[in-house]
């Protein structure tokens, strides 16, 4: 009798799904970057064009999204929108990447005290809830993009320290690592040559998994009415502009909703593929 896990094709299907699902992925995140970089392209209309005469309107042929209680274009909106939330997304994990890894790597390198010392201080960012924390740093910075960004940012400081201590603890601990220790090689070097080229991995997969938790986050602080004050509104100021509209103009936050949901779904999906490819682990067991 045949078993299910041992045909030969069901390994083939699944990997043709997967590959479907990273292209997929790829392919939104290519369209929403796009929409960042050259908006105008892409948005039928302005952002700020009231059409006075389809005030909520439905989405429609003319309207893919509808229209808002302005009467703006919901898509090209959403389009141009897009901008402030990836720069919140990838600004956030590149300084809190860039501060919590230098942290991580410091105390995992050293040790002694200085790992004791750097790490009760991340102990502390970590007893606060994320979101918590990046909300009363949004609030003490005030509304702006920068401030959204740096709020965002502190908050992944202590994930992004504890991992890449754990990485640069067990990379200094390999036998070549020790043998070249013991040859002569000096501190500094066995570092910059060694140690953290073997600890880059897990930070680049940490890294694209956290664009999308950013872009959550900060589309939570925008929603709050913390986020970014202009007149093209981010995907979480649309969230939070449509909210009292729900019964009646259902599409207003249905669709800055999707396109945060696909988005960050799709960098996870690649983040996923990025992971499975650089773990050596993953490799041997296919």
């Amino acid at each position: 009798m045949w078993r299910w896990n041992r045909l030969p094709w069901r390994r083939r299907v699944s990997s043709a799904v997967s590959q479907l699902f990273l292209y997929t992925a790829l392919l939104i995140v290519i369209f929403i970057v796009a929409c960042a970089i050259v908006p105008g392209w892409i948005a039928p209309y302005e952002p700020t064009q009231m059409m006075t005469d389809a005030i909520l309107q439905a989405p429609s042929a003319a309207h893919l999204f509808g229209t808002d209680y302005f009467g703006r274009d919901i898509f090209s909106v959403v389009v141009h929108g897009s901008r402030d939330s990836l720069l919140i997304g990838f600004a956030s994990v590149l300084v809190g990447g860039l501060v919590g890894s230098a942290l991580g790597i410091l105390a995992g390198y050293a040790g002694g005290l200085v790992d004791t010392i750097t790490m009760r201080a991340v102990d502390i960012l970590m007893a606060v809830p994320g979101v918590l924390l990046a909300l009363s740093v949004a609030a003490a910075l005030g509304p702006g993009l920068l401030n959204i960004a740096l709020a965002v940012a502190v908050a992944s400081i202590p994930g992004y320290a504890r991992v890449m201590r754990g990485q640069v603890m067990s990379v200094k601990n390999l036998p070549f690592i020790t043998a070249t220790r013991s040859l002569g090689g000096s501190n500094a070097r066995i570092f910059w040559k060694h140690v953290l080229p073997h600890s880059l991995s897990p930070l680049l997969v940490m890294a694209t998994l956290g664009v999308g938790t950013s872009i959550l986050t900060g589309s939570g602080l925008s929603f709050l009415g913390l986020g970014v004050l202009k007149e093209i509104p981010d995907w979480g100021a649309l969230l939070s502009q449509g909210r009292g509209y729900l019964t009646v103009a259902w599409w207003i936050c249905t669709f800055p909703g999707l396109a945060i949901t696909l988005f960050v779904l799709a960098v996870n999906l690649i983040g996923d593929d990025i992971r499975d490819r650089l773990d050596p682990k993953v490799k041997g067991a296919a």
